[in-house]
């Protein structure tokens, strides 16, 4: 049951900050959002969701086999997941919640250091838990193109 719990809490925990961050989002996309310049490569709206979740879905697994672990580096790699997580809230916060691209842009820098930081961490402890943040550390590499697209088409 214990084992339960903790795997729950590692899923819903990212999936409440996803949540939490389009508390920002979703009011932004109909209007100021959609005013700016976007590029080409932009994908549409509707894509994020199912793409985040999943993502979600998959950092919180990562974490819990951690957690599970009985490594004794297990402490210093769950800190990295933490403040990875914290920088990724604040990246919707900041981009659609104050609508500042550039101070979005230096977040997200940030973020993908923590989630490469968190990588390696996990990766020691476990392969699986590490190659499981690898399509979270590219669509946040995608992210941070279009972040930077959208800073200099506007």
């Amino acid at each position: 049951m214990k084992k339960l719990a903790a795997l729950g809490f590692f899923l819903f925990v990212p999936l409440l900050i996803g949540f939490l961050g389009s508390v920002f989002t979703t009011p932004a996309i109909p209007s100021w959002y959609a005013s700016l310049n976007k590029p080409f490569f932009n994908p549409p709206s509707w894509l994020f969701a199912p793409v985040w979740t999943l993502l979600y879905l998959m950092m919180g697994y990562a974490a819990y086999l951690i957690f599970q672990s009985e490594s004794k580096m297990k402490s210093r790699a769950l800190k990295y997941f933490w403040l990875q997580l914290a920088a990724n809230f604040f990246w919707s916060y900041i981009f659609f919640g104050l609508r500042n691209p550039l101070l979005a842009f230096l977040d997200i820098i940030l973020l993908w250091i923590l989630i490469y930081k968190t990588k390696l961490e996990f990766s020691k402890i476990s392969k699986t838990a590490g190659s499981l943040l690898i399509p979270y550390l590219l669509w946040v590499s995608f992210a941070a193109i279009l972040n930077l697209s959208i800073i200099l088409l506007n």
